[in-house]
This record gives C-alpha cells, sequence and structure tokens, in this order.
C-alpha cells in the first residue's frame, strides 16, 4: 500500500520538504505562536509535594557544591 504524502497540520496542504510538517513558514509561524500563546498544552498530572520540595530546593541553590 502506497504511504501518503505528508499533510500540513495547520492548513492540510501538502507538507514542503524544507518546511516539513509545514507546507510554509506561514503555517510554521501559525504554530509557533500557538505554543506561545499557551494555546496548545501537554498534559500533565500535578506536581507531588515532594517534586515540588525538590524544586523549591534546586531554585534557592540547595545542593549546589559548586566553589566560588
Amino acid at each position: 500500500m502506497a504511504q501518503k504524502a505528508p499533510r500540513c497540520p495547520i492548513c492540510d496542504r501538502a507538507a514542503n520538504p524544507k518546511e516539513q510538517p509545514f507546507c510554509s513558514p506561514r503555517c510554521r509561524d501559525v504554530d509557533l505562536n500557538r505554543w506561545l500563546t499557551g494555546a496548545y498544552a501537554i498534559p500533565a498530572e500535578p506536581a507531588s509535594d515532594a517534586q515540588t520540595d525538590l524544586d523549591e530546593s534546586a531554585a534557592n541553590g540547595a545542593g549546589n557544591n559548586h566553589n566560588s
């Protein structure tokens, strides 16, 4: 069975090999804008209290053993 040509996820036109997986710089920029404005999001579970504590410790420099 022949493979279908890839389609642009924004406008559904045939994808351009230079812009894969998009058909044009415009569609590539539309996709980037959607990521940057929060229109797209990756689903995740809320962090556990232990993970939050580790993240806060790292942000405060705890565990950083570099000598100045």
